[in-house]
C-alpha cells in the first residue's frame, strides 16, 4: 500500500494521485515523454469549481429534433475533438504493444503523467441521452469534481467538466 503524504489515505501501488485529496503520489519527472506546448483555460478551471453538485437524477430530455453529437475539449491544451458514428466511445491512452486501443487515445496529451488509466472510462449514447462510467480505473473520474462509482452509468450534460486522473475534458453536447 502506498501512503499519501498530504492525507495519509491508503492507496493501492501503482497509483499516481491519491483518490482522495489529489495528491501526487510518486515522482513522475523520470518519465520519457515529450511536452506538448499548452494553453490553461483559467476560465474552464473557475467555471468548474463554481458548478453545482452533480444530480444523479435523469438529466433533462433531449430533444428529439436530430441526432445527438459529441465533443470534447481538453482543458489544459484547447483541442476539441468531435465523437460521431458509434454509440459508445473508450477514453484512454494507447502504450506500444498494446493489443486492444481506446476508441480516444490520450497518450499524446500527457494522458500517463496526469493518471489516465488505459482504459479509463466509456461514454454512451442510449436513448438520446449521453452518460460515462468509469472502467475501473486507477485514479478514478469526477464529474463537475464530484467522484463517481466504478462501473455505474452516470448522466451527463452539455458542459459538464470530467477529470480522468487530474486530466480534464469539458462535455460539448449539440443537437
Amino acid at each position: 500500500m502506498i501512503i499519501c503524504p498530504n492525507c495519509h489515505h491508503q492507496e493501492l501501488p501503482g497509483v499516481l494521485f491519491c483518490s482522495e485529496c489529489g495528491a501526487q503520489l510518486s515522482n513522475v519527472e523520470s518519465l520519457t515523454t515529450q511536452s506538448i506546448r499548452r494553453t490553461p483555460s483559467e476560465l474552464l478551471d473557475s467555471m468548474e469549481q463554481s458548478l453545482p453538485p452533480l444530480d444523479l437524477s435523469a438529466p433533462e430530455p433531449i430533444p428529439e429534433t436530430g441526432s445527438i453529437k459529441i465533443s470534447l475539449l481538453f482543458v489544459e491544451s484547447g483541442k476539441i475533438v468531435d465523437l460521431t458514428g458509434r454509440s459508445e466511445f473508450t477514453l484512454g491512452r494507447a502504450t506500444e504493444g498494446q493489443p486492444i486501443l481506446p476508441d480516444v487515445d490520450l497518450a499524446p496529451y500527457d494522458a500517463y503523467s496526469q493518471g489516465v488509466s488505459r482504459f479509463h472510462a466509456s461514454l454512451k449514447i442510449v436513448s438520446q441521452r449521453i452518460s460515462i462510467v468509469d472502467l475501473g480505473s486507477s485514479n478514478g473520474t469526477r464529474v463537475n469534481g464530484q467522484k463517481i462509482v466504478p462501473n455505474v452509468d452516470y448522466p451527463l450534460s452539455h458542459g459538464d467538466i470530467l477529470a480522468l486522473g487530474k486530466f480534464k475534458i469539458q462535455v460539448l453536447i449539440h443537437y
